[in-house]
């Protein structure tokens, strides 16, 4: 028998079950991930306001100068890591250095994986 029911969908659902147990608060917002095929996006989300604090997204020009070109693609591990590294000095620029991960109900694993090292690297803790 042939499933009905795609892969995003099933990612929805999971996701669901994970926002039912996952809160930001204002001492501990939440790092939301959206993984598309060729980008990435992550944002820390106050969920008690429903306010944005910081985002980042592979689509952004890379460097301080913000002069250089953006990445061909943002869907590989470089771009991961670049992305994780300016989500978490957005937030410590704003005071947030713990957060909660919500992953998105993607797996724990490559893209997603290489964005929370690299954000823990950067020094917010999860």
């Amino acid at each position: 028998m042939i499933s009905r029911t795609s892969k995003n969908s099933s990612r929805q659902k999971v996701h669901v079950r994970i926002r039912r147990k996952v809160k930001g608060t204002p001492e501990r917002p939440r790092m939301s991930v959206y993984r598309s095929l060729n980008q990435l996006y992550v944002q820390v989300i106050d969920d008690m306001r429903g306010v944005t604090l910081a985002s980042a997204s592979s689509r952004a020009k890379t460097g301080k100068s913000g002069g250089e070109a953006k990445p061909k693609t943002g869907g590989n591990l470089a771009a991961a890591k670049e992305v994780g590294k300016a989500i978490a000095e957005q937030a410590q620029a704003k005071g947030i250095k713990q957060v909660v991960f919500d992953r998105g109900g993607y797996q724990y694993h490559g893209r997603v994986k290489a964005l929370a090292d690299a954000a823990r690297a950067a020094g917010l803790q999860f």
